[in-house]
């Protein structure tokens, strides 16, 4: 981070430093006091909230500029069709490691749940979204009903496609054009100055977040489902270290210094269990890692909708743990079934708050074998589970976003090799 650079010597002055110390308190409040603790979610939902309120600029003038600059029109469509595919093919890849994962460790056999013993009132709310669209309403409301409303209602889906758009008529415009182009880079320099200055809350929003979880819900809740847990981070970091790293390798680049170079933002994503409050951040790095913006802009903000790994292996991890714990046998055909919904409805609840457990319900909503009662049995963790739901979506957009640039030659080799060697910073 730039503060570092500034002021070696203060410890104290990094923002990764206060953000560790930070969570840290955040969960000795939560188990010592959680009554206290509990009060503080404010903190990390003000936070989440002034990220969300700059994101939607952060994309329009990345986007925007980044089309705006590009030569050939025809180059953003190949771009997008080449991150698509990434996407369809990994994400898909993520589900099927889930699924084989739950069969083989079965986290949830021996739970012997009784179905109709559950109480469902706390996860009414959950069902009730989980119907709320199709996949043909989901593709219409990615159609804002006005230019500006996308950025009123804050869709990350509604902004890109405004984005694009919007760069697209700034290129065929042409030289006429140029002043609008030129306000909207000026635009762009102000809004992440602006994210500096909210990222300096940051500590405060991950000491609300982890206390808050840890305090409502108890570190003693992860004793009941801790083969659920355990099953889950082991196969994200499976995930994230096997695949994502060889994705990395065959690409060129180091996935552990990778990992380095945003190690800041990840501890950001794990203090507030939300990657979006890393987003202008990701997307200001890899540019100054030597991704081009047009890449970057396209990418990254794609990716937080269709590109969500950890999401997918825990739809079909948790999917088959609320099966074997009611003692529901799925045949073949059934997990076939329940990993084409998955591939669907992860696209579909794209961009809904707690996506992970809504989309989850979603899918077991199509898959009538499993129980969606069942659901009851992992909301108590559920909240342990997105800080690692967070951070595996996280580093795959990172790696997505470089994969897909080295794919159109539209990074600088030798200044990505040097940014995460840690020998240029940008």
């Amino acid at each position: 981070m730039e503060e570092q650079q500034t002021t070696p010597s203060r410890w104290y002055a990094s923002l990764y430093t206060q953000v560790l110390i930070a969570v840290a308190i955040g969960i000795l409040l939560g188990y010592f006091a959680p009554h206290w603790a509990v009060a503080l979610k404010p903190l990390g939902d003000g936070f989440i909230k002034l990220v969300k309120m700059i994101i939607a600029p952060v994309i329009f003038c990345t986007v925007t500029t980044g089309i705006a600059g590009v030569s050939s029109l025809e180059k953003v469509g190949r771009v997008g069709l080449k991150a698509l595919g990434y996407f369809v093919v990994v994400s898909s890849l993520a589900l099927l490691i889930g699924l084989a994962v739950a069969n083989l460790a079965q986290p949830g056999a021996g739970f012997n749940a009784d179905p109709s013993q559950l109480d469902t009132a706390s996860i009414a709310i959950y069902q009730q979204q989980a119907h709320g669209r199709t996949l043909a309403e989901f593709l219409l409301h990615v159609i804002p009903d006005t230019l500006v409303g996308a950025f009123i209602s804050g869709d990350i889906l509604q902004v890109l496609l405004v984005s694009i758009l919007f760069g697209f008529a700034l290129s065929l415009t042409g030289e006429r054009a140029r002043p609008v182009h030129r306000a909207v880079e000026l635009l762009g320099t102000v809004v992440f100055r602006l994210v500096q200055i909210i990222m300096r809350t940051a500590p405060l929003g991950a000491l609300g977040s982890m206390a808050y979880t840890i305090g409502q819900f108890g570190i003693g809740a992860l004793a009941h489902l801790a083969n659920l847990m355990l099953c889950f981070y082991l196969t994200s970091a499976l995930f994230v270290f096997g695949v994502l790293g060889a994705i990395a390798r065959a690409s060129g680049f180091s996935l552990w210094r990778l990992l380095r170079y945003i190690r800041h933002e990840l501890l950001l994503v794990l203090g507030t269990s939300s990657s979006e409050a890393a987003l202008p951040l990701l997307i200001d790095k890899l540019e100054r890692a030597g991704c081009s913006r047009s890449v970057v802009g396209l990418v990254v903000p794609a990716g937080y909708s269709f590109n969500l790994d950890g999401t997918n292996i825990y739809m079909t991890m948790a999917a088959l743990f609320i099966a074997q714990a009611t003692n529901v046998h799925l045949t073949l055909g059934d997990q076939l079934l329940l990993l084409l919904v998955a591939i669907i409805s992860s696209k579909g609840a794209a961009g809904v708050t707690g996506s992970g457990f809504i989309t989850l319900a979603a899918t077991l909503a199509v898959v009538p074998s499993v129980p969606i009662a069942g659901l009851v049995l992992i909301q108590g963790v559920d909240r342990f589970m997105s800080e690692c739901r967070s951070l595996t979506n996280f580093i795959g957009n990172a790696v997505a976003a470089i994969v897909v640039a080295r794919w159109e030659r539209e990074v600088d080799a030798g200044q990505l090799q040097l940014t995460l060697a840690g020998r240029h910073d940008g």
